[in-house]
Protein backbone atom coordinates (compact mmCIF):
# COMPACT_ATOMS: atom_id res chain seq x y z
CA UNK A 1 0.00 0.00 0.00
CA UNK A 2 2.71 2.45 1.33
CA UNK A 3 4.87 1.63 -2.44
CA UNK A 4 1.71 2.25 -4.67
CA UNK A 5 1.32 5.66 -2.40
CA UNK A 6 4.40 6.22 -3.23
CA UNK A 7 4.97 5.33 -7.17
CA UNK A 8 1.13 7.16 -7.15
CA UNK A 9 2.63 10.79 -5.86
CA UNK A 10 5.51 10.31 -8.15
CA UNK A 11 3.15 9.42 -11.56
CA UNK A 12 1.26 12.35 -11.08
CA UNK A 13 3.56 14.59 -10.62
CA UNK A 14 5.51 13.32 -13.50
CA UNK A 15 1.77 13.29 -15.86
CA UNK A 16 1.53 16.68 -14.27
CA UNK A 17 4.87 18.66 -15.62
CA UNK A 18 5.11 16.59 -18.85
CA UNK A 19 1.46 17.61 -19.61
CA UNK A 20 2.30 21.06 -19.07
CA UNK A 21 5.55 20.56 -20.68
CA UNK A 22 3.47 19.25 -23.49
CA UNK A 23 1.02 22.05 -24.19
CA UNK A 24 3.47 24.93 -24.16
CA UNK A 25 5.94 22.94 -26.56
CA UNK A 26 2.61 22.52 -28.98
CA UNK A 27 1.78 26.24 -28.20
CA UNK A 28 5.31 27.41 -29.06
CA UNK A 29 5.66 24.94 -32.24
CA UNK A 30 2.37 25.93 -34.05
CA UNK A 31 2.97 29.15 -33.30
CA UNK A 32 5.93 29.57 -35.48
CA UNK A 33 6.55 25.93 -37.18
CA UNK A 34 9.70 27.48 -38.84
CA UNK A 35 11.65 28.08 -36.18
CA UNK A 36 14.63 25.39 -35.89
CA UNK A 37 14.58 26.18 -32.07
CA UNK A 38 15.76 22.38 -30.08
CA UNK A 39 13.42 22.98 -27.53
CA UNK A 40 10.18 23.33 -29.30
CA UNK A 41 11.08 20.55 -32.26
CA UNK A 42 8.25 18.17 -33.07
CA UNK A 43 10.79 15.40 -31.73
CA UNK A 44 10.49 16.67 -28.22
CA UNK A 45 6.73 16.81 -28.83
CA UNK A 46 6.43 13.40 -29.85
CA UNK A 47 8.75 12.41 -27.23
CA UNK A 48 7.18 14.37 -24.28
CA UNK A 49 3.55 12.78 -25.45
CA UNK A 50 4.99 9.12 -25.46
CA UNK A 51 6.11 10.15 -21.77
CA UNK A 52 2.77 11.22 -20.78
CA UNK A 53 1.26 8.23 -22.55
CA UNK A 54 3.58 5.96 -21.12
CA UNK A 55 3.30 6.89 -17.38
CA UNK A 56 -0.71 6.96 -17.58
CA UNK A 57 -0.32 3.04 -18.53
CA UNK A 58 1.58 2.91 -15.93
CA UNK A 59 -0.16 4.55 -13.32
CA UNK A 60 -3.10 1.89 -14.49
CA UNK A 61 -1.03 -1.30 -14.41
CA UNK A 62 0.20 -0.40 -11.03
CA UNK A 63 -3.16 -1.79 -9.34
CA UNK A 64 -2.09 -5.32 -10.48
CA UNK A 65 -0.55 -6.56 -7.82
CA UNK A 66 1.58 -9.09 -9.27
CA UNK A 67 2.85 -6.72 -12.02
CA UNK A 68 3.43 -3.63 -9.71
CA UNK A 69 7.54 -4.20 -8.80
CA UNK A 70 7.84 -5.13 -12.47
CA UNK A 71 6.31 -1.76 -13.23
CA UNK A 72 8.02 0.28 -11.07
CA UNK A 73 11.44 -1.05 -12.63
CA UNK A 74 10.35 -0.75 -15.77
CA UNK A 75 9.34 2.86 -15.09
CA UNK A 76 12.27 3.58 -13.94
CA UNK A 77 14.13 2.94 -16.86
CA UNK A 78 12.15 4.58 -19.34
CA UNK A 79 12.75 7.86 -16.65
CA UNK A 80 17.00 6.90 -17.51
CA UNK A 81 16.01 6.26 -21.47
CA UNK A 82 13.73 9.51 -21.27
CA UNK A 83 16.49 12.00 -20.07
CA UNK A 84 19.12 10.90 -22.60
CA UNK A 85 16.65 10.85 -25.51
CA UNK A 86 16.09 14.09 -24.32
CA UNK A 87 19.90 15.48 -23.99
CA UNK A 88 20.14 14.15 -27.35
CA UNK A 89 17.25 15.87 -29.19
CA UNK A 90 18.58 19.16 -26.98
CA UNK A 91 22.16 19.86 -28.06
CA UNK A 92 23.35 17.00 -26.29
CA UNK A 93 26.75 18.50 -24.18
CA UNK A 94 25.49 21.72 -24.41
CA UNK A 95 21.82 20.49 -22.86
CA UNK A 96 20.82 22.38 -19.73
CA UNK A 97 18.74 18.91 -18.67
CA UNK A 98 21.59 16.73 -17.36
CA UNK A 99 20.16 17.44 -14.30
CA UNK A 100 17.01 15.12 -14.71
CA UNK A 101 19.32 12.28 -14.75
CA UNK A 102 19.26 13.39 -10.55
CA UNK A 103 15.17 12.50 -10.62
CA UNK A 104 15.37 9.82 -12.12
CA UNK A 105 17.66 8.35 -9.53
CA UNK A 106 16.05 9.79 -6.87
CA UNK A 107 12.92 8.28 -8.35
CA UNK A 108 15.04 5.11 -8.13
CA UNK A 109 15.14 5.38 -4.65
CA UNK A 110 12.59 6.50 -3.00
CA UNK A 111 10.42 3.58 -5.25
CA UNK A 112 12.66 0.90 -5.14
CA UNK A 113 15.85 1.26 -2.47
CA UNK A 114 19.37 2.24 -2.20
CA UNK A 115 20.59 -0.49 -3.95
CA UNK A 116 18.63 0.82 -7.33
CA UNK A 117 19.42 4.28 -6.49
CA UNK A 118 23.36 2.97 -6.95
CA UNK A 119 22.16 0.85 -10.04
CA UNK A 120 20.52 3.99 -11.30
CA UNK A 121 23.16 6.35 -10.42
CA UNK A 122 25.72 3.85 -12.23
CA UNK A 123 23.70 3.57 -15.48
CA UNK A 124 23.06 7.60 -15.91
CA UNK A 125 26.75 7.63 -15.30
CA UNK A 126 27.52 5.20 -18.23
CA UNK A 127 24.38 6.79 -20.21
CA UNK A 128 25.68 10.69 -19.47
CA UNK A 129 29.74 10.04 -20.03
CA UNK A 130 29.17 7.87 -23.31
CA UNK A 131 26.90 10.51 -24.99
CA UNK A 132 29.26 13.79 -24.05
CA UNK A 133 32.20 11.32 -25.36
CA UNK A 134 30.55 10.18 -28.55
CA UNK A 135 29.49 14.01 -28.84
CA UNK A 136 33.00 15.46 -28.62
CA UNK A 137 34.67 12.89 -31.08
CA UNK A 138 32.22 13.35 -33.81
CA UNK A 139 29.94 10.13 -33.48
CA UNK A 140 26.71 11.51 -32.97
CA UNK A 141 26.97 13.71 -36.10
CA UNK A 142 24.31 11.91 -38.28
CA UNK A 143 21.42 12.91 -35.70
CA UNK A 144 22.11 16.39 -36.25
CA UNK A 145 25.07 17.31 -33.14
CA UNK A 146 28.26 18.80 -34.20
CA UNK A 147 31.37 17.91 -32.67
CA UNK A 148 32.69 21.10 -33.22
CA UNK A 149 30.09 22.05 -30.37
CA UNK A 150 31.76 20.37 -27.88
CA UNK A 151 34.91 20.59 -29.25
CA UNK A 152 35.03 24.36 -28.20
CA UNK A 153 35.09 23.52 -24.20
CA UNK A 154 38.18 21.55 -23.95
CA UNK A 155 39.12 18.58 -23.20
CA UNK A 156 39.53 19.36 -19.30
CA UNK A 157 36.46 21.06 -19.28
CA UNK A 158 34.92 18.46 -20.66
CA UNK A 159 36.25 16.31 -18.19
CA UNK A 160 35.39 17.69 -15.39
CA UNK A 161 31.75 17.48 -16.59
CA UNK A 162 31.62 14.39 -17.07
CA UNK A 163 33.59 14.10 -13.34
CA UNK A 164 31.10 16.36 -11.44
CA UNK A 165 28.01 14.89 -12.79
CA UNK A 166 29.15 11.56 -11.84
CA UNK A 167 30.01 12.94 -8.19
CA UNK A 168 26.94 14.14 -8.20
CA UNK A 169 24.58 10.93 -9.51
CA UNK A 170 26.89 9.32 -6.81
CA UNK A 171 25.85 11.58 -3.88
CA UNK A 172 22.53 11.92 -5.10
CA UNK A 173 21.84 7.89 -5.04
CA UNK A 174 23.98 7.25 -1.20
CA UNK A 175 21.62 10.32 0.12
CA UNK A 176 18.44 9.27 -1.75
CA UNK A 177 19.18 5.77 -0.61
CA UNK A 178 19.56 6.50 2.61
CA UNK A 179 16.83 8.44 3.20
CA UNK A 180 14.38 6.07 1.55
CA UNK A 181 15.59 3.02 3.52
CA UNK A 182 14.81 5.41 6.90
CA UNK A 183 11.26 6.13 5.40
CA UNK A 184 10.55 2.94 4.03
CA UNK A 185 11.45 2.05 7.99
CA UNK A 186 9.00 4.76 9.54
CA UNK A 187 6.32 3.82 6.97
CA UNK A 188 6.90 -0.08 7.84
CA UNK A 189 6.71 1.14 11.84
CA UNK A 190 3.62 3.24 11.35
CA UNK A 191 1.61 0.85 9.04
CA UNK A 192 2.33 -1.74 12.01
CA UNK A 193 1.37 0.54 14.40
CA UNK A 194 -1.98 1.50 12.02
CA UNK A 195 -2.66 -1.86 11.97
CA UNK A 196 -2.16 -2.84 15.91
CA UNK A 197 -4.05 0.36 17.18
CA UNK A 198 -7.10 -0.61 14.91
CA UNK A 199 -7.25 -4.01 15.95
CA UNK A 200 -7.09 -2.82 19.33
CA UNK A 201 -9.46 -0.29 18.63
CA UNK A 202 -11.55 -3.49 17.38
CA UNK A 203 -11.25 -5.66 20.29
CA UNK A 204 -12.10 -2.10 22.46
CA UNK A 205 -15.28 -1.74 20.96
CA UNK A 206 -16.28 -5.81 21.42
CA UNK A 207 -14.92 -6.03 24.63
CA UNK A 208 -16.97 -2.66 25.63
CA UNK A 209 -20.33 -4.08 23.91
CA UNK A 210 -19.63 -7.93 24.78
CA UNK A 211 -19.03 -6.79 28.82
CA UNK A 212 -21.70 -8.27 31.01
CA UNK A 213 -20.79 -5.38 33.55
CA UNK A 214 -21.90 -1.43 33.33
CA UNK A 215 -18.88 0.59 31.74
CA UNK A 216 -18.48 4.40 31.08
CA UNK A 217 -16.56 6.93 30.89
CA UNK A 218 -17.15 10.29 32.63
CA UNK A 219 -15.34 13.67 31.82
CA UNK A 220 -13.65 15.72 34.42
CA UNK A 221 -16.70 17.86 34.71
CA UNK A 222 -18.92 15.05 35.14
CA UNK A 223 -20.88 14.68 31.93
CA UNK A 224 -20.79 10.77 30.43
CA UNK A 225 -19.13 10.01 27.04
CA UNK A 226 -19.39 6.00 26.99
CA UNK A 227 -22.11 4.31 27.98
CA UNK A 228 -22.25 0.45 27.22
CA UNK A 229 -24.89 -1.66 26.92
CA UNK A 230 -25.16 -3.42 30.01
CA UNK A 231 -25.83 0.41 31.43
CA UNK A 232 -28.56 1.07 29.04
CA UNK A 233 -30.16 -2.07 29.57
CA UNK A 234 -30.02 -1.17 33.46
CA UNK A 235 -31.23 2.40 32.92
CA UNK A 236 -33.41 2.00 29.93
CA UNK A 237 -31.44 4.93 28.16
CA UNK A 238 -29.01 4.46 25.13
CA UNK A 239 -26.01 5.67 24.09
CA UNK A 240 -27.18 8.83 22.95
CA UNK A 241 -29.91 9.72 25.18
CA UNK A 242 -27.14 9.22 28.06
CA UNK A 243 -24.26 10.94 26.19
CA UNK A 244 -23.10 14.43 27.21
CA UNK A 245 -25.83 14.07 30.70
CA UNK A 246 -24.36 14.98 33.75
CA UNK A 247 -23.87 11.39 35.98
CA UNK A 248 -25.97 12.65 39.08
CA UNK A 249 -29.21 12.92 36.41
CA UNK A 250 -28.76 9.35 35.94
CA UNK A 251 -27.43 7.75 39.27
CA UNK A 252 -27.91 10.08 42.01
CA UNK A 253 -25.42 9.83 44.47
CA UNK A 254 -22.89 8.57 42.64
CA UNK A 255 -19.36 10.16 43.11
CA UNK A 256 -17.11 10.29 39.91
CA UNK A 257 -14.73 12.83 39.96
CA UNK A 258 -17.44 15.08 39.77
CA UNK A 259 -16.46 18.71 40.64
CA UNK A 260 -12.85 17.74 41.10
CA UNK A 261 -13.47 15.40 44.25
CA UNK A 262 -11.03 12.62 44.55
CA UNK A 263 -12.79 9.68 42.95
CA UNK A 264 -13.71 6.61 44.99
CA UNK A 265 -11.83 3.36 44.85
CA UNK A 266 -15.29 1.11 45.43
CA UNK A 267 -18.88 1.88 46.49
CA UNK A 268 -22.49 0.88 46.64
CA UNK A 269 -25.34 3.49 46.17
CA UNK A 270 -29.46 2.62 46.15
CA UNK A 271 -31.08 2.82 42.53
CA UNK A 272 -34.27 2.84 41.53
CA UNK A 273 -34.60 1.24 37.66
CA UNK A 274 -37.46 2.57 35.41
CA UNK A 275 -39.60 -0.16 36.62
CA UNK A 276 -39.55 0.91 40.15
CA UNK A 277 -37.43 -1.71 41.55
CA UNK A 278 -35.20 -0.82 43.97
CA UNK A 279 -31.63 -2.17 43.13
CA UNK A 280 -28.08 -2.18 45.18
CA UNK A 281 -25.50 -0.96 42.43
CA UNK A 282 -21.82 -1.31 43.13
CA UNK A 283 -19.39 0.74 41.30
CA UNK A 284 -15.89 1.34 41.11
CA UNK A 285 -13.80 4.29 39.86
CA UNK A 286 -10.35 4.55 38.37
CA UNK A 287 -8.96 8.32 37.04
CA UNK A 288 -7.36 8.66 33.56
CA UNK A 289 -4.34 11.10 31.95
CA UNK A 290 -5.07 13.19 28.61
CA UNK A 291 -2.40 13.42 25.94
CA UNK A 292 -0.76 16.29 28.23
CA UNK A 293 -0.99 13.86 31.94
CA UNK A 294 -3.62 16.28 33.10
CA UNK A 295 -6.30 14.40 34.24
CA UNK A 296 -9.39 13.76 31.56
CA UNK A 297 -11.87 11.96 33.68
CA UNK A 298 -12.82 8.77 35.14
CA UNK A 299 -13.79 5.14 33.84
CA UNK A 300 -16.30 3.75 35.83
CA UNK A 301 -17.24 0.10 36.23
CA UNK A 302 -20.77 -0.49 37.31
CA UNK A 303 -21.99 -3.79 38.81
CA UNK A 304 -26.19 -4.73 39.79
CA UNK A 305 -25.23 -6.04 43.55
CA UNK A 306 -28.70 -6.76 44.20
CA UNK A 307 -28.99 -10.30 43.59
CA UNK A 308 -25.45 -10.91 44.75
CA UNK A 309 -26.07 -9.01 48.07
CA UNK A 310 -29.22 -11.23 47.76
CA UNK A 311 -27.29 -14.50 47.72
CA UNK A 312 -24.29 -13.39 49.59
CA UNK A 313 -26.80 -12.66 53.14
CA UNK A 314 -28.98 -16.00 52.37
CA UNK A 315 -25.46 -18.17 52.11
CA UNK A 316 -23.85 -16.35 55.39
CA UNK A 317 -27.45 -17.15 57.61
CA UNK A 318 -27.19 -20.82 55.91
CA UNK A 319 -23.28 -20.78 56.88
CA UNK A 320 -24.37 -19.50 60.43
CA UNK A 321 -26.50 -22.11 61.07
CA UNK A 322 -24.48 -24.67 59.79
CA UNK A 323 -21.82 -23.33 62.06
CA UNK A 324 -24.35 -23.65 65.27
CA UNK A 325 -25.41 -26.68 64.53
CA UNK A 326 -21.84 -28.49 64.03
CA UNK A 327 -21.14 -26.33 67.13
CA UNK A 328 -23.90 -27.38 69.10
CA UNK A 329 -23.17 -31.05 68.26
CA UNK A 330 -19.79 -31.14 69.39
CA UNK A 331 -20.82 -28.83 72.34
CA UNK A 332 -23.00 -31.65 73.15
CA UNK A 333 -20.75 -34.68 72.64
CA UNK A 334 -18.29 -32.75 74.99
CA UNK A 335 -20.45 -32.75 77.94
CA UNK A 336 -22.47 -36.45 77.11
CA UNK A 337 -18.76 -37.69 78.33
CA UNK A 338 -18.66 -36.22 81.67
CA UNK A 339 -22.18 -35.96 82.15
CA UNK A 340 -22.41 -40.20 81.48
CA UNK A 341 -19.28 -40.39 84.06
CA UNK A 342 -21.47 -38.41 87.02
CA UNK A 343 -24.88 -40.83 86.22
CA UNK A 344 -22.91 -43.58 86.51
CA UNK A 345 -21.56 -42.65 89.57
CA UNK A 346 -24.37 -41.41 91.49
CA UNK A 347 -26.52 -44.66 90.20
CA UNK A 348 -23.92 -46.72 92.28
CA UNK A 349 -24.09 -44.61 95.35
CA UNK A 350 -27.76 -45.08 95.04
CA UNK A 351 -27.32 -48.80 96.06
CA UNK A 352 -27.56 -49.39 99.63
CA UNK A 353 -24.58 -51.75 99.53
CA UNK A 354 -21.61 -49.69 99.14
CA UNK A 355 -18.88 -49.54 101.47
CA UNK A 356 -17.02 -45.84 102.43
CA UNK A 357 -13.56 -45.88 100.31
CA UNK A 358 -16.02 -47.46 97.00
CA UNK A 359 -18.17 -44.39 98.22
CA UNK A 360 -15.06 -41.87 98.05
CA UNK A 361 -14.07 -43.06 95.01
CA UNK A 362 -17.20 -42.20 93.39
CA UNK A 363 -17.83 -38.93 94.81
CA UNK A 364 -14.00 -38.54 93.35
CA UNK A 365 -15.60 -38.92 89.85
CA UNK A 366 -18.29 -36.72 90.21
CA UNK A 367 -15.97 -33.70 91.49
CA UNK A 368 -13.70 -34.45 88.72
CA UNK A 369 -16.19 -34.47 86.35
CA UNK A 370 -18.02 -31.34 86.96
CA UNK A 371 -15.17 -29.70 87.56
CA UNK A 372 -14.24 -30.48 83.76
CA UNK A 373 -17.95 -29.36 82.76
CA UNK A 374 -16.95 -26.23 84.44
CA UNK A 375 -13.99 -25.77 82.70
CA UNK A 376 -15.49 -26.85 79.60
CA UNK A 377 -18.77 -24.45 79.74
CA UNK A 378 -16.21 -21.40 80.96
CA UNK A 379 -13.89 -21.71 78.45
CA UNK A 380 -16.79 -22.28 76.03
CA UNK A 381 -18.19 -18.48 77.31
CA UNK A 382 -14.89 -17.06 76.96
CA UNK A 383 -14.87 -18.26 73.28
CA UNK A 384 -18.12 -17.27 72.91
CA UNK A 385 -18.42 -14.01 74.20
CA UNK A 386 -14.86 -12.51 74.26
CA UNK A 387 -14.38 -9.16 76.53
CA UNK A 388 -13.16 -5.98 75.13
CA UNK A 389 -9.11 -6.20 75.18
CA UNK A 390 -8.00 -3.33 78.46
CA UNK A 391 -4.92 -2.30 76.87
CA UNK A 392 -1.90 -1.18 78.80
CA UNK A 393 1.86 -1.10 78.11
CA UNK A 394 4.08 -3.65 79.35
CA UNK A 395 7.32 -5.27 78.77
CA UNK A 396 7.14 -8.27 76.80
CA UNK A 397 9.86 -10.09 77.57
CA UNK A 398 9.04 -10.30 81.66
CA UNK A 399 5.05 -11.80 80.90
CA UNK A 400 6.74 -14.86 79.49
CA UNK A 401 9.28 -14.88 81.98
CA UNK A 402 6.81 -14.90 84.42
CA UNK A 403 4.70 -17.66 82.45
CA UNK A 404 7.65 -19.79 82.19
CA UNK A 405 8.40 -20.12 85.86
CA UNK A 406 4.60 -20.78 86.33
CA UNK A 407 4.40 -23.46 83.88
CA UNK A 408 8.14 -25.56 84.65
CA UNK A 409 6.33 -25.79 88.13
CA UNK A 410 4.25 -28.18 86.31
CA UNK A 411 5.42 -31.36 86.40
CA UNK A 412 4.43 -32.41 83.04
CA UNK A 413 6.80 -29.90 81.53
CA UNK A 414 9.79 -30.80 83.84
CA UNK A 415 11.63 -31.33 80.48
CA UNK A 416 10.87 -28.43 78.02
CA UNK A 417 12.68 -25.52 78.42
CA UNK A 418 11.35 -22.20 77.14
CA UNK A 419 14.18 -20.14 75.26
CA UNK A 420 12.76 -16.03 75.86
CA UNK A 421 14.46 -14.47 72.95
CA UNK A 422 12.42 -10.88 73.20
CA UNK A 423 14.38 -7.85 73.45
CA UNK A 424 13.98 -6.36 77.38
CA UNK A 425 13.10 -2.92 75.35
CA UNK A 426 10.16 -4.33 73.73
CA UNK A 427 6.97 -2.57 74.70
CA UNK A 428 3.82 -2.57 73.48
CA UNK A 429 0.00 -1.89 74.75
CA UNK A 430 -2.59 -5.10 74.59
CA UNK A 431 -4.60 -6.79 77.31
CA UNK A 432 -1.67 -8.05 79.71
CA UNK A 433 -4.80 -10.81 81.05
CA UNK A 434 -5.32 -11.71 77.66
CA UNK A 435 -1.95 -11.88 76.05
CA UNK A 436 -1.09 -14.37 78.69
CA UNK A 437 -3.92 -16.33 77.81
CA UNK A 438 -2.77 -16.19 74.52
CA UNK A 439 1.16 -17.42 75.25
CA UNK A 440 -0.40 -20.18 78.05
CA UNK A 441 -1.84 -22.01 75.11
CA UNK A 442 0.55 -21.45 72.58
CA UNK A 443 3.59 -22.79 75.11
CA UNK A 444 0.97 -25.49 76.21
CA UNK A 445 0.73 -26.67 72.80
CA UNK A 446 4.17 -26.15 71.94
CA UNK A 447 5.51 -28.48 74.81
CA UNK A 448 2.33 -31.41 74.26
CA UNK A 449 4.07 -30.97 70.41
CA UNK A 450 6.92 -32.37 71.98
CA UNK A 451 6.35 -35.49 75.02
CA UNK A 452 10.08 -36.33 75.24
CA UNK A 453 11.07 -32.50 76.00
CA UNK A 454 12.58 -29.94 74.05
CA UNK A 455 13.17 -26.29 73.63
CA UNK A 456 10.29 -23.71 72.55
CA UNK A 457 11.05 -20.84 71.04
CA UNK A 458 9.77 -17.20 71.55
CA UNK A 459 11.35 -14.45 69.72
CA UNK A 460 9.68 -11.15 68.31
CA UNK A 461 10.62 -7.76 67.11
CA UNK A 462 8.84 -4.78 65.33
CA UNK A 463 8.24 -4.61 61.58
CA UNK A 464 8.03 -0.87 60.14
CA UNK A 465 7.07 -2.01 57.08
CA UNK A 466 3.47 -2.42 56.09
CA UNK A 467 2.00 -6.01 56.00
CA UNK A 468 -0.96 -8.27 56.01
CA UNK A 469 -3.31 -5.12 55.78
CA UNK A 470 -1.64 -2.69 58.65
CA UNK A 471 -0.89 -0.16 56.20
CA UNK A 472 2.38 1.77 56.62
CA UNK A 473 2.33 1.38 60.98
CA UNK A 474 4.71 -0.52 62.74
CA UNK A 475 3.26 -4.08 63.58
CA UNK A 476 4.48 -6.40 66.28
CA UNK A 477 5.73 -9.76 64.61
CA UNK A 478 6.04 -12.62 67.94
CA UNK A 479 6.62 -16.48 66.64
CA UNK A 480 6.23 -19.37 69.05
CA UNK A 481 8.07 -22.57 67.48
CA UNK A 482 8.53 -26.08 69.09
CA UNK A 483 10.74 -28.70 67.54
CA UNK A 484 8.33 -31.37 67.66
CA UNK A 485 7.37 -33.60 64.40
CA UNK A 486 5.13 -30.87 62.80
CA UNK A 487 0.98 -30.48 62.20
CA UNK A 488 -0.42 -32.82 59.68
CA UNK A 489 -2.38 -31.77 56.86
CA UNK A 490 -6.04 -32.80 58.53
CA UNK A 491 -4.76 -30.66 61.68
CA UNK A 492 -3.52 -27.88 59.56
CA UNK A 493 -7.18 -27.67 57.98
CA UNK A 494 -8.90 -27.73 61.43
CA UNK A 495 -6.55 -25.83 63.16
CA UNK A 496 -8.76 -22.93 64.84
CA UNK A 497 -11.88 -24.72 64.84
CA UNK A 498 -13.47 -25.01 68.23
CA UNK A 499 -14.02 -28.54 69.84
CA UNK A 500 -11.39 -29.70 67.40
CA UNK A 501 -8.42 -31.53 68.97
CA UNK A 502 -6.10 -34.28 68.95
CA UNK A 503 -5.53 -34.77 72.69
CA UNK A 504 -7.18 -37.05 74.48
CA UNK A 505 -7.95 -34.72 77.46
CA UNK A 506 -8.52 -31.46 75.59
CA UNK A 507 -11.03 -29.61 74.88
CA UNK A 508 -10.69 -28.06 71.30
CA UNK A 509 -11.43 -24.40 72.28
CA UNK A 510 -7.39 -23.28 73.51
CA UNK A 511 -6.63 -21.97 69.90
CA UNK A 512 -10.17 -21.12 68.91
CA UNK A 513 -9.94 -18.76 72.38
CA UNK A 514 -6.47 -17.65 70.63
CA UNK A 515 -7.79 -16.85 67.72
CA UNK A 516 -10.40 -15.27 68.34
CA UNK A 517 -8.58 -12.84 71.41
CA UNK A 518 -5.75 -12.03 68.50
CA UNK A 519 -8.57 -11.33 66.43
CA UNK A 520 -9.88 -8.50 69.04
CA UNK A 521 -6.43 -7.01 69.23
CA UNK A 522 -7.00 -6.03 65.71
CA UNK A 523 -4.09 -8.67 64.09
CA UNK A 524 -3.61 -12.04 62.97
CA UNK A 525 -2.59 -15.24 63.62
CA UNK A 526 -1.14 -18.11 61.32
CA UNK A 527 0.08 -21.48 62.14
CA UNK A 528 2.63 -23.70 60.05
CA UNK A 529 5.31 -26.21 59.93
CA UNK A 530 8.60 -24.79 59.97
CA UNK A 531 10.84 -26.03 57.29
CA UNK A 532 13.81 -26.94 59.33
CA UNK A 533 10.68 -28.96 61.48
CA UNK A 534 8.85 -28.49 64.16
CA UNK A 535 5.71 -26.17 63.81
CA UNK A 536 5.98 -22.17 64.36
CA UNK A 537 2.97 -19.88 64.96
CA UNK A 538 3.22 -16.35 64.05
CA UNK A 539 1.25 -13.37 65.52
CA UNK A 540 1.23 -9.93 63.80
CA UNK A 541 -0.67 -7.22 66.34
CA UNK A 542 -0.77 -3.73 65.64
CA UNK A 543 1.34 -1.50 67.45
Amino acid sequence: MLHERRFSIFIYARILVLFVFLVVSLLLHYKDPATADFAFSSGIIRLMAFSFVFSVFSHILLKIQRIRFFITYLQSIWDVLFVTVLLLFTDGVNSPYSFLYLLSIMNAGLLLGRREALYTASLCGILYGTLVDFHYFGLLESIGLSSLDAVKHGETQIFYTIFLNLMGYGVAAFITGYLAERARESEAALEEKNVDYAELAGLNSLIVTKLETGLMTITDDGRIRVFNPYLERLTGLSQREAYNRVLYDIFPGMNACSNHETPLTNSEIEYEDPDGRHLLIGYSVTSFGDRYGKQGGCLVTVQDMTELRRMENALAKRDRMAALGELSARMAHEIRNPLASMSGAVQMLAEHNRDEVCDERLMGIILRESERLNILITEFLLYARPSEPKKESFALKFLIDDLALQISADSRYHHHKIQNMVPSTLVFSADPAQMRQIFINLICNAADAMPDGGNIDIESRFLLTGADGFGASPILLITVRDHGSGLTPESIKHIFEPFWTTKTNGTGLGLAITYRIVESHGGTITIENHPDGGCCCTLLLPK
